[in-house]
């Protein structure tokens, strides 16, 4: 037999690709409601037959999201389904399952009220101080954004970088620590607007505005061009939801 032959399916990028799959079925079920807060997933043997996987996969992908806060696995009663109060939603994988279908508007407007009080301050710390490297990174981010536009996965990603730039920039280790949740949620609203229709206004000028608000060293400015940038955002995810007069 060779080398490939006698690899551990759970080690192997394989099996490391399968887990991945598996915990994403998973994840995507109990956001989008197939199986709701108190109910109890089919038991292993069923699931995992159900998947086409082992047990183990499936034991594997159940840890995953008992770390998230969605389910808890008690002997006898099996894996149930937590109350939405303890599910880890600003876990970039739990906001990805959350927007592989349709979202909920509660958790779009939380999203964005999060980011309403988290980014114009981050903004304004970063105007403050932020040095020469900060400023190189968010000036590629942006050229990136300018070249491939929002509607490309490179523009959407170099948006993220954008973002999580100027949490960086702040110096605040409680907002750095929420850097990737608050990136994930830019990234995760950005693609969801476009899903249906392209964007109703290009969003790179509110983009630049706060970033030329930091290279001049302006706190008022900054935190005012976040401010805005964000709810221009909102209205945007709306209007892409087509829900702009129900809000």
């Amino acid at each position: 037999m060779t080398g490939s032959d006698n690899a551990d399916p759970i080690t192997s990028p394989t099996g490391r690709r399968l887990r991945g799959a598996v915990v994403q079925t998973l994840g995507r079920a109990v956001l989008s409601g197939e199986y709701p807060p108190g109910d109890v997933l089919p038991g292993e043997i069923v699931f995992a037959e159900s998947l086409g996987v082992s047990r183990g996969a499936y034991r594997e992908a159940v840890q995953v999201l008992i770390a998230k806060g969605l389910v808890e696995s008690r002997p006898k009663s099996g894996t149930r389904v937590l109350p939405r109060s303890r599910w880890n939603m600003l876990d970039p994988d739990v906001l990805a399952w959350a927007f592989a279908g349709t979202p909920d508007m509660r958790l779009l407007r939380s999203l964005f009220e999060l980011r309403s009080v988290i980014e114009p301050f981050a903004a304004r710390l970063a105007a403050e101080r932020r040095d020469r490297n900060d400023l190189r990174v968010m000036e590629a981010a942006l050229a990136v954004m300018h070249r491939e536009t929002l509607a490309t996965e490179a523009g959407q990603e170099a948006d993220r970088k954008f973002h999580e730039a100027i949490l960086a920039a702040s110096q605040n280790d409680a907002m750095v620590a929420l850097s990737s949740s608050i990136a994930a949620g830019v990234e995760w609203t950005t693609r969801f607007k476009q899903r249906d229709r392209a964007l109703l206004r290009d969003p790179l000028p509110d983009h630049q505005n706060v970033f030329d608000a930091i290279a001049a060293g302006n706190p008022d400015g900054a935190a005012d061009s976040m401010a805005l940038l964000v709810k221009l955002a909102l209205d945007d995810t709306w209007f892409g939801m087509g829900a702009m007069v129900n809000r």
